[in-house]
């Protein structure tokens, strides 16, 4: 069993929001505070150290005492900028990421992950999703990594490739699926952050 203290969370918070009018989503309210709130208080309890990767507002994500990280490729360059400067940061063997706008994320993101990347040896463990018609999502950004993947994440992005899922092919990975699709419900347009908050009130 992977220890909570063994492994440093990640929230990536450094997105650009188009959806949203460009605005910080870790920023907007749900249920009156911070999305990243909800994230932070769902994350905290399953990790050890945590850490924000963000690339505006820096100070307004200070306030929670958590260091925040800024993205080292310009441009916004996606979760696997996101994940790079997560790595460089982690002391702990494992990083557990997810993203600032889900936030219903599972409990027990790291017990699963943990116990399946322990189980078949692997890299790296990401979530999927099981939605209401039996579909089956991937939720690449929410993952469970070793963190001795620095050197193959850096020799990826050298390559100028910031597709999550071209750099998980390059890994030994596997998945888990979670049943509860709304855990991993996201925030991308003010009418999703709505409903949203209808369903967890």
């Amino acid at each position: 069993m992977i220890l909570a203290e063994n492994i440093t969370g990640l929230i990536l918070a450094g997105g650009r929001a188009q959806r949203m009018g460009g605005i910080d989503k870790g920023l907007i309210s749900f249920h009156q505070k911070p999305l990243i709130e909800s994230a932070i208080a769902r994350l905290k309890p399953q990790v050890g150290p945590l850490v924000i990767n963000a690339n505006r507002n820096i100070t307004k994500y200070a306030v929670y005492g958590y260091p925040v990280m800024l993205d080292e490729a310009p441009d916004f360059s996606g979760p696997l900028a996101g994940f790079s400067v997560g790595l460089k940061a982690c002391k702990t063997p494992y990083l557990l990421t997810t993203p600032c706008d889900s936030p219903l994320l599972p409990k027990d993101l790291a017990t699963k992950l943990g116990e399946e990347l322990e189980q078949g040896d692997f890299q790296l463990v990401y979530a999927s999703s099981k939605e209401s018609d039996g579909k089956i999502w991937a939720q690449p950004v929410f993952c469970l990594m070793r963190a001795n993947l620095q050197e193959s994440l850096n020799a990826f992005l050298s390559k100028g490739d910031f597709k999550i899922d071209r750099w998980f092919k390059e890994l030994k990975t596997s998945t888990v699926v979670f049943d509860d699709a709304l855990a991993f419900a996201n925030v991308n347009t003010p009418e999703e952050l709505q409903s949203l908050e209808s369903v967890s009130a």
